[in-house]
Formats: C-alpha cells, sequence, structure tokens
C-alpha cells in the first residue's frame, strides 16, 4: 500500500508510510482515506495492492485450526477488509474454498470495513442474519467492539490476559470453539 501511496500521490516512502497510517486509523482502512482525499478508485487500489505471486508460500495454515473450522456447526461467512479476489484466493490456498455460506469482502459492503457499523448491516441485512443468533470470531479488538454493539456475541482470538466486557470468550486457538459452544449459545 505504500508503494502504491508513493507511485500515485506522488510521495516520498516516509510521507506514504505516515499516510497509510494516518488514514488507516482515521478512517479503518487506508482506502477510505484515499477515496475522500484523493479521488482514488476503489478497485484499482484494492487490485493492485493485492497481488501476491508467492501467495501459496506466504500463507501458513494451521491444519488442526482449519479442521476445526469445518466440524463447527452453523453458517460461516467470512468478513474481510481485503478484496474478494485476495479472499478467495487465500481460502483456495488454505483448503477452505467451499466452507463458508458467504464470503463478505470489501466490494460487497460497499467499501464500508470492519469495525465501520455499516459494513456490519450490509452484510447482516443481506444474509438476513438475527445479530443475537451471530458469533463474530476475529482477532481484533475494534472489531469486536461493533459486532457486540449490534448485538452479536464475540469470540477474541488472542493470548491477552485482559478480556473486556464486550467480549463473550476469548479464546488462544479456534482449535477451542468446539468446547465452548455451549458458552457461545450453540447447538453442537
Amino acid at each position: 500500500m505504500t508503494a502504491y501511496l508513493q507511485e500515485h500521490l506522488q510521495l516520498d516512502p516516509e510521507a506514504a508510510a505516515e499516510l497509510r497510517v494516518k488514514y488507516w486509523h482515521r478512517y479503518g482502512a487506508t482506502l477510505l482515506g484515499l477515496m475522500r482525499h484523493h479521488g482514488t478508485d476503489p478497485d484499482h487500489f484494492l487490485w493492485h495492492t493485492h497481488q501476491f505471486p508467492e501467495l501459496a508460500r506466504m500463507v501458513v495454515a494451521e491444519r488442526a485450526a482449519l479442521h476445526t473450522v469445518r466440524r463447527l456447526p452453523g453458517r460461516k461467512i467470512l468478513f474481510s477488509n481485503s478484496p474478494a479476489h485476495y479472499a478467495h484466493a487465500v481460502l483456495d490456498v488454505l483448503g477452505l474454498g467451499g466452507l463458508f455460506d458467504g464470503v463478505y469482502a470489501i466490494e460487497q459492503v460497499r467499501y464500508q470495513p470492519k469495525p465501520l457499523r455499516a459494513g456490519f448491516r450490509r452484510l447482516i441485512a443481506q444474509e438476513r442474519l438475527i445479530p443475537r443468533r451471530a458469533v463474530m470470531v476475529d482477532d481484533s479488538l475494534p472489531n469486536l467492539r461493533a459486532a457486540h454493539r449490534l448485538g452479536m456475541r464475540t469470540v477474541w482470538v488472542s493470548r491477552e490476559p485482559r478480556v473486556p466486557d464486550y467480549v463473550t470468550v476469548r479464546v488462544s486457538s479456534v482449535r477451542a470453539l468446539p468446547r465452548l459452544l455451549d458458552d457461545l449459545g450453540m447447538s453442537r
């Protein structure tokens, strides 16, 4: 992303990195700042910043965790701030290509990424979810806070000892999820 900002906004590496972080903190995604302040075409940005010819070598899969995700009950929906082509490529590398009932990349939520409520609301409406019956699993506290505010139960994947009150359950690995289904109100 920094290289994209350098090339398209004619910035030096330091200024590009600073602006990327500034927009990420202010808007939740660098892309939103670029769209708002520079008229950047989101599809052009997403395509050019998510090209990884060596993706298969870059992605590290924990096979036991992938097996656990396959066994979880209920519908599985992926909500990613990445573009669709990249999200699907990662799922394919992981061998999870057909597992999810829905894949919501940033384009499908009108460029309103997590943790913005608008993106969550679009996903909820399109999937006809009842938030109190949904569980959001993520490693990002701002994303979980947004999901909780919309009525979802939340699972924080982290090794941090302190757990905020908007986190229903903290796990160090998704492998622990089957043991916590009752705590999450999910049937087996």
